[in-house]
């Protein structure tokens, strides 16, 4: 049985990283709560949220994500976007991919369109 605290312990042994930064991350993504639960049993918000622990687990100053509320409830969406607010205002940067303009215009500062010609064009956001 993989729980996620398990999980998470792997990947921190497998990269050398202190079993205390597995706590960390799961408070921070507010997993610490069913971190014993079955992995299996995580919902899809879950689930990205484990995957968001373990992209932190290293502590990295550039986190670049695909798609990051595709399927998720609104609760998942305010939280991944309050997340990814602050991890931004901290200091870090933050890369989202995404074909849901609607969904930038409320997350990002600043938007990459990237078409198929490989023409870039930023944007400054209104916020």
């Amino acid at each position: 049985m993989r729980t996620g605290r398990a999980h998470l312990r792997w990947i921190a042994r497998a990269s050398g990283l202190s079993r205390s930064r597995v706590e960390e991350v799961l408070e921070i993504v507010g997993l610490t709560n069913v971190a014993g639960k079955r992995v299996g049993d995580y919902s899809l918000g879950m689930g990205r949220r484990l995957g968001m622990a373990a992209a932190l687990l290293g502590d990295p100053k550039i986190l670049v994500l695909d798609e990051p509320v595709n399927g998720l409830d609104p609760e998942g969406i305010r939280w991944i976007r309050t997340f990814l607010r602050e991890r931004a205002e901290s200091g870090n940067t933050v890369l989202l991919s995404s074909h849901l303009m609607g969904e930038l215009e409320e997350t990002v500062d600043d938007v990459v369109i990237i078409n198929n010609r490989c023409k870039w064009n930023i944007e400054r956001s209104n916020r």
